[in-house]
Formats: structure tokens, C-alpha cells, sequence
């Protein structure tokens, strides 16, 4: 996991790490990513993931869940 002491977007050095339930939505639906790791600012809400958190989110999202080589597309 990377270490950032300083939120890129306001600046606050409030910004830390958080181990909870993620919940994230997909076309209306609701999915739910158990104990992901992630920086967040409780200044302005940035919330920053690394390469293994959305590794985690990609395993839970439904966007990925018909192949995992082909992307979803938007309806017509």
C-alpha cells in the first residue's frame, strides 16, 4: 500500500488510511466490497485507491463479472 500524508485535492494533511466495507453501484445496483483498504480525507471526502484495492473492487463489481476480457458496454 502506498502512504500519502497530504489529500491532493484540498491539501489537508487529515488524510489516512480506512479498513471498511466499500459499497460501490453498477447500472442501479449495489455491490459491496468486504474490508478494502484505502486513504480517505474527512476534510473533502477524496478517497484514494491503490493497485491491489482495485484489483478487490474489480473482483466484486458486476461491470466485470460476464468475462473478465470483455468490458462492459452501455446500452443503446
Amino acid at each position: 500500500m502506498m502512504n500519502i500524508n497530504v489529500c491532493p485535492t484540498c491539501g489537508s494533511n487529515q488524510i489516512h488510511k480506512v479498513h471498511r466495507n466499500w459499497i460501490g453501484s453498477f447500472r442501479g445496483e449495489q455491490y459491496t466490497v468486504p474490508d478494502l483498504e484505502f486513504y480517505e480525507c474527512p476534510n473533502c471526502g477524496e478517497r484514494i485507491f491503490d493497485p491491489g484495492a482495485m484489483r478487490r473492487i474489480q473482483e466484486y463489481s458486476p461491470a466485470y463479472a460476464a468475462s473478465s476480457n470483455t468490458p462492459v458496454q452501455a446500452p443503446l
